[in-house]
């Protein structure tokens, strides 16, 4: 009976084993998972305690048309009633308590901005369309500065778009088109974020651990806290059969034997290695060494170039690094304050973002619990910086160097909360601040071979998936381009009839396309 091997624990992997089991008739015991980590779930990541402080390095936002996730988890009993899906819970949950946000961006005298237009000029509009209709070949190696002038980085338009997405003037002009062409059915309802769902808790409560379960229920093997170190190919330059997995597990080096007939899996890179947490007292320390996933990936693509580019990702960490932070609360003073002063009751609210803000922070306040563990009278609530290593306004040192408490400090500045209230939700309040080197790492100019095929050319039993692997027209940083990476990988080698089902494309609709240019020229 063929095995499968999965080099990773992220969502794109537990993805391609739900796969093999659903449609490629996998018994879960033929499925072995490798995570270097002791938790599954890759950057869908959650934990701490009230009293310590919960951190979660960040959290994803989901649409009507990601298609392949949906499918996947509409199999996936949650774990609060298992006749009720994932898929399910999310959509409801959407409907119960979506986002209506009315303060989605604040200025720099602490005041709501009118968003109702996105601020274009005339030239921000031609640039914006000529963009969108540029074929992509034709952007490879240029960023998104090369393609705008500097007033559109001042827009309404791209605060928004760059602190909804993570975007920054530097990145590639490639994934800006996609997401302007993938995202183009979201313009009439950008600002107040109507048309994005959430997961009813954090990704890891949400998504993570039910799909874990199933995947337990059914034998699959996880290996927790092994590293998967090479893959040997059978000899030839070119050869596309890997043969041997070499592991390291519990201190012992291990060599695994693969047949053609057995299919690997590889994550290649991850845009949350090398993470660093800091406490409510203290910054985070300096970045620990590389995970296994980034050395793996360029041990694979020494010599074969179908294999891709990892130095294009992980070789500017300046360009690719900011910093997110996790508060927990035992009194509800500042999401009551966030609340009246955004006009909107907490989980209704959205992003906030403080667009004369030196580390450009955004914060948001999701319905709560955030987690399924957290207690009664505690509250949770997230933000982040794009722009880490700048001073701040009210904190006089980078983001990076800074304690919880300063981060807390610099937010309160910028909603003009003072004095007692001030004192209070500083007292009652925990901050566990993270650094993230990669986090933007598949956001960075690149030019099209730089990520492998998720089948590259060749293949007998590799496959690539993540966000390193490449996709045509969907876009990174989603949990979407994940589960399809899989999908994809998973009817690729099995050669099935099944397939995914085609990226969302609106701007093929008139309808969509008029609707976005009717909100592009609104004054």
């Amino acid at each position: 009976m063929a095995k499968a091997y999965l080099v990773g624990g992220g969502i794109a992997a537990l993805a391609a084993a739900a796969f093999l089991i659903r449609d490629g008739g996998f018994e879960g015991a033929d499925i072995h998972l490798f995570e270097e980590q002791r938790q599954l779930g890759g950057s869908l990541d959650a934990g701490g305690t009230p009293d310590a402080g919960y951190s979660m390095r960040g959290g994803r936002m989901f649409e009507a048309e990601f298609r392949c996730t949906y499918d996947l988890l509409s199999g996936i009993p949650t774990l609060d009633d298992p006749s009720v899906s994932v898929t399910q819970e999310i959509l409801s949950g959407h409907e119960e308590f979506g986002w209506d946000d009315v303060a989605r961006l604040v200025d720099g005298e602490g005041r709501i901005v009118d968003t109702s237009t996105m601020g274009f000029s005339e030239r921000d509009r031609l640039e914006l369309v000529r963009c969108l209709a540029t074929a992509e070949g034709r952007l490879d190696g240029k960023r998104i500065t090369d393609c705008f002038g500097e007033h559109f980085f001042t827009t309404n338009f791209w605060f928004m778009w760059c602190t909804t997405f993570a975007f920054q003037p530097w990145h590639s002009a490639i994934e800006f088109r996609r997401y302007l062409r993938r995202f183009i059915h979201l313009f009439p309802e950008f600002s107040s974020m109507s048309g994005i769902h959430r997961t009813r808790y954090n990704q890891y409560d949400s998504i993570v651990l039910p799909l874990a379960s199933w995947l337990r229920e059914r034998g699959v093997v996880v290996h927790a806290g092994a590293r998967v170190t090479d893959l040997a190919f059978t000899p030839g330059r070119h050869s596309g059969t890997v043969e041997t997995l070499y592991v390291t597990e519990g201190g012992v080096e291990e060599k695994i034997a693969v047949t053609p007939e057995d299919l690997v899996f590889v994550t290649n890179g991850s845009m949350t290695d090398a993470s660093s947490f800091g406490t409510h007292t203290s910054a985070p320390p300096p970045a620990p060494g590389r995970s296994g996933s980034w050395l793996l990936w360029h041990r694979l693509a020494r010599g074969r170039e179908e294999f891709g580019n990892p130095a294009a990702f992980d070789k500017h960490v300046k360009e690719s690094r900011w910093e997110s932070f996790t508060v927990t609360a035992k009194d509800p003073a500042f999401l009551d304050a966030l609340a009246e002063f955004g006009r909107r009751e907490t989980g209704r609210g959205g992003l906030m973002t403080f667009t004369d803000s030196n580390w450009l922070l955004t914060v948001v306040a999701n319905r709560q619990p955030v987690y399924r563990d957290q207690p009664e009278g505690v509250s949770v609530w997230w933000g982040y910086g794009l722009f880490p290593g700048r001073a701040g306004n009210h904190t006089p040192k980078p983001m990076t160097m800074c304690s919880g408490r300063e981060i807390l400090e610099e937010v309160l500045h910028h909603l003009r909360i003072e004095g007692e209230l001030a004192e209070r939700v500083l007292a009652t309040s925990t901050v566990v601040p993270c650094v993230m080197p990669y986090i933007t790492s598949q956001f960075l100019v690149r030019r099209r071979e730089d990520r492998p095929h998720v089948v590259p050319e060749g293949s007998v039993n590799l496959a690539f998936i993540g966000q390193f692997a490449e996709v045509p027209d969907d876009v990174v940083f989603t949990v979407e381009y994940s589960v399809r990476t899989a999908w994809t990988a998973v009817s690729g080698l099995l050669h099935l009839d099944r397939q995914p089902p085609a990226v969302y494309k609106g701007h093929h609709d008139p309808h969509v396309l008029a609707a976005a240019l009717e909100t592009m020229h609104r004054r």
